[in-house]
């Protein structure tokens, strides 16, 4: 017997939940072939079998929060092998619902350690229609994730119990499905009304890709669906988004959070109100935590572009025919970032207890927008690269994120990060902290400004810089030098060159 247990997720990761089992106990597995999706704060992560064989025993049904190594299922070796029972109820939904005619229950899924209750948030079925065996039933809400619910039997929905907006428990009954085409249908009751035209017309999309098209302001006749039938699936609403501008991350509200200020009925009737999704509740609370940890102060400067915007035109052309790739301006704040950190250790190092941990090497984190929200790449060992290979990394590590590809592994680790809001016409800000380093840079949109150079007013394109530093571990000359030495590289590339 072979365990399949929950790999590492990260660093400062603990805890998944159990998102979609793709097996079912007794299903013949290829080795490497995915058995099961967890969800972090961060990604979703994809669990492989470890060795071929027979799924046996399900230990973690879907919705519930696993720790790093937790026991996931068990294999058994050879095809033969009897499954065990699995701790989903499908298996039994499905003896249950064999018999033709048989009435099975649809119950609360497994809602994961410490969770004794969720919200009906969407019925995606209403009472008549013809459900499929695991055609998703509805979506639940907890503190924690989102659960959905598949059908356990093929037949008709005959019977809403629970609805939309009604909180359950983990035990409670949420609809009942008879099986068999000439299955009578209840009238729903007084309490669980059927649901919206539009949540029975969206029943063939993802629940997920439900919430993030009405996030983004799409509608359906905007995503092209991928899945079966054309079902539209999560990232077909990511690509359908991938051009439009991300959110910038917002401060995340206090834990006890002020009554809302009385809304007219005009104005609450002209309102809109939408779930944060798991990543944006994951931005604003370590964003806030990073405030409320970290005696972050902010430095500014700014740089004349002239040098590497003259360098880069003049070398443009030969440098993407011989590297494959473009040469923009993220190659030479890298650099430049990497030769200030040689100097001023201490924006490099992070705090640990009573200790400064200080790390001879840079993993140069790269904040990236995508259409779900702001994550940050890192580019490990980036004092180690050339231009090209700094250019490459940042493209290729840009792609993934749009397309919510990234690893677990490739948002880890970095001990410095550079955020660009300038792409996005950002003139001045103070960029927040990316715990637990003790440094970020921001860039800012470049602008042609006056300015007085060897007594003469010039036009010339300027950036303004800022600092977001720990002052804990960091002071205020540190920070300033730190600043001014990225300066001096970018107004004179040459310096990066000579080491000066």
């Amino acid at each position: 017997m072979t365990e399949v247990r929950v790999p590492t997720l990260g660093e400062s990761v603990t805890e998944a939940t159990v998102a979609t089992w793709f097996k079912n106990p007794g299903d013949a597995v290829a080795q490497d072939e995915m058995l099961c999706e967890l969800e972090t704060d961060k990604v979703t992560v994809e669990v492989p079998a470890p060795a071929a064989g027979t799924l046996g025993e399900i230990v973690a049904a879907e919705g519930e929060t696993v720790g790093v190594d937790a026991l996931l299922a068990t294999i058994n070796a050879g095809e033969g092998a009897a499954p065990a029972p699995a701790a989903a109820p499908k298996a039994a939904a499905e003896s249950a619902g064999s018999e033709a005619g048989a009435a099975v229950d649809v119950m609360v899924p497994s809602l994961g350690e410490s969770v004794t209750e969720a919200t009906v948030a969407t019925w995606f079925k209403a009472v008549g229609d013809t459900v499929a065996q695991d055609e998703m039933l509805c979506e639940l809400e907890t503190d924690k994730v989102s659960v959905e619910v598949p059908a356990p039997a093929a037949g008709t929905l005959t019977e809403i119990i629970a609805a939309e907006g009604a909180t359950v428990d983990a035990a409670a009954k949420l609809a009942v499905i008879t099986s068999g085409s000439g299955a009578a249908v209840a009238a729903p009751a007084a309490a669980a009304p059927a649901p919206t035209a539009a949540a029975a017309a969206g029943a063939k999309n993802a629940p997920s890709a439900e919430k993030l098209m009405a996030e983004k302001g799409l509608s359906a006749d905007q995503v092209q669906g991928t899945g079966r039938d054309g079902r539209i699936m999560k990232e077909d609403v990511m690509n359908a988004g991938s051009g439009a501008a991300p959110a910038a991350p917002a401060p995340a509200a206090p834990a006890a959070q002020a009554p809302r200020a009385p809304v007219s009925a005009d104005d609450a009737s002209r309102e809109e109100r939408v779930k944060m999704t798991r990543l944006r509740q994951t931005i604003a609370r370590r964003l806030k935590e990073a405030q409320n940890t970290a005696a972050m102060l902010t430095t500014y400067n700014e740089v004349d572009m002239t040098a590497v915007m003259a360098l880069r035109k003049q070398y443009k052309d030969e440098f993407e025919k011989k590297h494959g790739a473009r040469l923009g301006f993220m190659s030479f704040f890298t650099k430049a970032c990497v030769h200030a950190l040689k100097e001023v250790p201490e924006v490099n190092a992070e705090i640990d207890g009573t200790d400064v941990v200080y790390k001879n090497f840079v993993h140069m984190g790269v904040a990236a927008g995508t259409p779900t929200g702001l994550v940050v790449p890192v580019i490990r060992d980036a004092d180690q690269m050339s231009f090209a290979d700094i250019e490459k990394a940042i493209s290729e590590k840009g792609k993934r994120a749009r397309d919510g590809k990234l690893s677990m592994a490739e948002m880890q680790g970095g001990t410095f990060t550079i955020s660009n809001g300038g792409v996005y016409g950002s003139l001045m800000s103070s960029p927040i902290l990316n715990p637990p380093q003790s440094g970020i840079l921001g860039m800012h949109k470049i602008q042609d400004r006056p300015m007085a150079i060897n007594g003469e007013v010039v036009i010339r394109p300027m950036m303004y810089l800022a600092l977001s530093y720990d002052h804990r571990v960091v002071d205020g000359k540190g920070a300033v030098t730190f600043l001014v030495r990225v300066k001096e590289a970018l107004e004179d590339p040459q310096r990066l060159l000579m080491d000066l």
